[in-house]
């Protein structure tokens, strides 16, 4: 019998965990390939948030594609992505931001507005699941 694996990492291009987590989990097992990426912000690796939600959309994304490229997996491994916005994003900027991230590719996605996140100065969380 195969048994599945984890194994965890955190990539050394972005900002380390800033509580008891880890950026991602790959499960492997199958013949496919599951990566499940913790919410992950607009912080860039010196820890520095940018003030405007829109900022923090592109730097979360960023942060997302170091985890692809961790991960050896590209934006066309998306399955599922949900993005929890604090400030609202004019939608047309909103979409061009996800756009210019997805690259034409298509995944499912989920917006929601919440209260608030970890950090008052947080606006943005994003969190991925990929499989390849």
């Amino acid at each position: 019998m195969r048994r599945n694996k984890n194994e965890t990492n955190n990539p050394l291009t972005i900002h380390p965990p800033v509580g008891p987590y880890v950026h991602q989990v790959i499960n492997t097992g199958v013949g496919l390939k599951w990566l499940t990426l913790s919410g992950q912000i607009g912080m860039t690796k010196e820890k520095s948030i940018p003030e405007l939600a829109s900022e923090q959309l592109k730097l979360a994304f960023k942060n997302i594609q170091s985890n692809l490229n961790m991960a050896e997996m590209r934006v066309k491994d998306l399955v599922k992505v949900t993005i929890y916005l604090v400030d609202d994003i004019p939608l047309e900027e909103r979409s061009t931001i996800i756009n210019d991230f997805l690259q034409g590719e298509e995944t499912t996605m989920t917006l929601l507005y919440v209260k608030g996140l970890a950090n008052p100065k947080l606006k943005v969380e994003i969190d991925v699941i990929a499989c390849r």
